[in-house]
């Protein structure tokens, strides 16, 4: 057989090499059936109908000069007369006479797979052009794809589709805007055998984080039906995160889900000319997870299984992009498609962007920020693909969602706010891809923004991005990390906020100092732990109501904490892995816990709680002590079940050693024994009674982590709440200082670990300096401040050399 000049070519006779021959999906298709169904990937048969079909037709049929003919003079940022040409090119191709011969080799291909799945057997057919998926272009939905195709007359005309399909509009720009040939471009056709995920479920999968090029977490996302919502991004998918490193070593570190809208599904049909429809998913479904978590870790080992594959292929690190399909008949889940990962992989870790607003507008829309940058402009609200050429360049594209007819525009936009889809949607691929800040699955966003608003587009601040009213002042800092210089003294960053987590492990640093539990519970949880354990003692029937709407998935309510804890701490220590992250457990007063949602029913009113009921006081009494076993199941989970030990925890405000010990015996009690398993555990030094017993703390914590904060009020004797005293606090006072350099002092004689997590070094640069000269191990700095304070540390280390 040559493969060069047949029809057909069957998944088992292609590999990864043949993409000249039937592009980038099916070649990739082939070599996944081949090599990775015997490690236990689940990938349906199908064939191929190659590119030399495809040249066979334009030859036998004459099409070639026509469709020159018609490109000529294209202007593809005209966006009428591309429009015009296009459809004219994919007019010539749809109408060419289909040669016998290649009719005859695709009726006997079909016939041969209905003899392996029963007749009239459903196929996906999908287009697979040649020039695919190189490593600086992902050509993501450039050519069509046809779903619920059944018989061999109906899958000729789905194939007549998919060649024309190669001259869609936005194909011909993309092409003309990437350098390539239209006439050294051909497409080859994928014909599959539908997975029923109609019945059940389907979405896509990446081996890296889409968001920050994070290497070690596989990123998946799910909806109910057929993939096609998800790609296109006409649903808010169900988000997963899961850690390559522990979950290769036999743990389960889903370390993060969350819940879609997934409003709609699509489902196969026989109405009229169609295969496929969208109807509405019931609530009930809407507030379930598709994926169970043995399907999630499933999904996740073949993502490492993929790309273990194509990069020892390679030779070199290959992250992938998969959709993934389950068959509602069966409960088998599949492959359909890999691909390499066109963007994260190649981002240059080196050159360190930061976006930083300087001032705040009003909120106009909320979704889930793409990137990290910050984009400004004039809104255009476009609800229709064929009022596109009403768009001019800078503006920003404010729509329901894209799909790749929306590519000619979206490369001159200043930003992208999309109502609908999640990460993993048309919208935010090509949006990366093309490096412009992009909100997406705002619900509202075209409703909220008016037209010619002056807006800026904000994904600057977590995985929340926010479109903000006016031109809102902003800075970019670019820093060349090769340039920095390394340190005797550990660098670390306090980290409060998971969705962070991963964008900020590329700062040069050692670990993570602090990471705050208030900032989950505060912004993921949300409610009182005590709401959720006495559930059924509230006295507030409307908070009664919203604890049951945010819980919805939860019979045992209290689980709802852990898993939102366990979760947060969780991503924050993946993203630093496997260096040490230290977690302060809660430190809210009072009248903080107060504020959470249920919180005034258990919550004493206190005159002064800065000084009040907070920190480890609170870990062995009555009226917290459930609660802090839930946050001692949370921390146990990371540590045990998602292998995240190098996880240290801290206990905060520790007045007394006997208060230690107390609280060292309730974490025993909850699973969470010192030395067991590596477990450490550390205590804030910020009451002077820390210092003064520094030397009986030694003997019950393994380290100490200075906070500046409490520790000067508490020495100067002052609120730092207080506007009247505010000029007296400062963390430079003398005294202060004293306290700081005789509890370093003491614990580097007892071989304890001291650093400090305060804002002090972050704020002044010659505290930085004092420290280092004081001989600490590790100073945590806030992620704005870790360049600048690294080169004033360093810059001491140099000066203390040469003394």
């Amino acid at each position: 057989m040559d493969k060069d000049t047949t029809f057909i070519l069957w998944f088992d006779q292609l590999g990864i090499d043949d993409v000249p021959l039937v592009g980038g999906k099916n070649a990739s298709l082939g070599e996944m059936y081949r090599n990775l169904a015997p490690k236990g990937v689940n990938i349906p048969n199908g064939f191929a109908v190659t590119a030399a079909a495809y040249r066979y037709l334009l030859e036998k049929s004459g099409t070639e000069d026509d469709i020159k003919n018609a490109l000529e003079g294209l202007n593809t940022r005209d966006v009428e007369d591309l429009a015009k040409k296009g459809e004219k090119v994919r007019s010539i191709i749809r109408n060419a006479d289909f040669p016998p011969e290649l009719r005859d080799a695709i009726f006997e291909a079909y016939s041969n797979l209905e003899k392996q799945y029963g007749e009239g057997v459903d196929v996906a057919v999908r287009s697979s052009a040649t020039a695919e998926d190189l490593p600086t272009a992902s050509f993501a939905g450039q050519q069509e794809t046809y779903l619920n195709i059944r018989g061999p007359e109906q899958l000729l005309e789905a194939c007549k589709k998919c060649f024309a399909s190669l001259f869609t509009n936005r194909a011909i720009s993309y092409r003309e805007d990437k350098g390539f040939d239209h006439f050294k471009v051909y497409l080859s056709i994928g014909v599959q055998k539908m997975v029923r995920s109609d019945l059940a479920c389907s979405g896509v999968m990446f081996s890296i984080d889409t968001e920050s090029g994070f290497k070690d977490a596989v990123f998946i996302t799910g909806s109910y039906g057929l993939g096609e919502n998800v790609v296109q991004g006409a649903v808010n998918p169900d988000e997963y995160n899961v850690f390559k490193p522990t979950l290769k070593k036999g743990f389960r570190p889903i370390i993060s889900r969350k819940l879609g809208d997934k409003s709609i599904k699509m489902i196969y049909t026989m109405e009229g000319n169609k295969t496929t429809k969208n109807v509405d998913v019931p609530v009930s479904e809407r507030n379930r997870f598709v994926l169970s978590d043995d399907e999630v870790i499933t999904l996740a080992r073949w993502a490492c299984t993929v790309e273990d594959h194509y990069s020892e292929k390679a030779g070199h690190f290959k992250p992938m992009d998969m959709e993934w399909a389950k068959d509602g008949e069966t409960g088998q889940l599949f492959i359909v498609q890999a691909r390499p990962e066109t963007v994260m992989s190649q981002r240059d870790v080196n050159k360190l962007e930061e976006y930083e607003l300087k001032e705040k507008g009003d909120v106009l829309a909320e979704g889930r920020s793409v990137g990290n940058k910050i984009g400004q402009g004039v809104a255009n609200i476009i609800k229709d693909v064929k009022d596109i050429s009403k768009f001019k360049e800078g503006q920003v594209l404010v729509t329901e969602m894209t799909d790749p007819d929306w590519e000619p525009i979206m490369k001159i936009a200043g930003a992208i706010v999309t109502n609908r889809g999640g990460r993993t949607c048309h919208a935010a691929i090509i949006s990366r891809e093309l490096g412009i800040p992009c909100i997406v699955g705002t619900d509202d966003a075209t409703e909220k923004v008016k037209q010619k608003q002056k807006v800026t587009v904000s994904c600057a601040e977590g995985e929340s991005g926010y479109v903000y009213d006016g031109l809102v002042k902003y800075e970019k800092k670019e820093t060349n990390l090769k340039e920095m210089p390394e340190t005797d003294t550990k660098i670390m960053v306090n980290v409060g906020n998971p969705d962070q987590a991963f964008e900020f492990s590329f700062l040069p640093n050692q670990g993570v100092g602090l990471a705050r539990e208030e900032f989950i519970i505060n912004n993921y949880i949300k409610i009182h732990p005590r709401a959720l354990l006495e559930f059924n003692k509230l006295e507030d029937e409307d908070v009664k109501q919203q604890i049951s709407e945010m819980t919805v998935q939860y019979k045992d309510k209290k689980q709802y904490f852990v898993d939102k804890l366990a979760q947060g701490v969780a991503t924050i220590a993946a993203g630093f892995y496997p260096k040490d992250v230290i977690v302060r457990m809660s430190d809210f007063k009072s009248n903080e816990y107060a504020n959470l949602i249920g919180g005034k029913q258990f919550e004493p009113e206190e005159d002064n709680p800065m000084i009040g009921w907070r920190g480890a006081s609170r870990y062995y009494k009555q009226g917290y002590k459930a609660g802090f076993a839930l946050e001692c199941q949370a921390m146990k989970m990371v540590r045990d079940e998602m292998g995240l030990t190098n996880l240290i925890l801290m206990i905060p405000f520790c007045r007394t050693v006997e208060e230690g010990r107390k609280v060292l015996k309730v974490m025993e009690e909850n699973g969470l024994k010192r030395a067991e398993n590596g477990l450490k555990v550390y205590v804030m030094c910020e009451i002077p009674s820390n210092v003064i017993l520094a030397e009986e703390f030694s003997k019950i914590f393994d380290g100490f982590s200075i906070g500046t904060n409490d520790l000067t009020q508490l020495t100067l004797g002052l609120d730092r709440d207080s506007e009247l005293v505010a000029d007296v606090y400062d963390e430079r006072n003398e005294a202060v200082k004293t306290l700081v350099a005789t509890v370093i002092r003491i614990a580097k004689k007892n071989k304890k670990k001291i650093g400090i997590c305060g804002d002090a070094p972050s704020t002044y640069p010659e505290f930085a300096k004092f420290l280092v000269e004081q001989g600490i191990d590790s100073i945590s700095l806030s992620p704005d401040a870790v360049v600048k304070t690294t080169l004033k540390i360093a810059e001491t280390e140099k000066d203390m050399k040469k003394e």
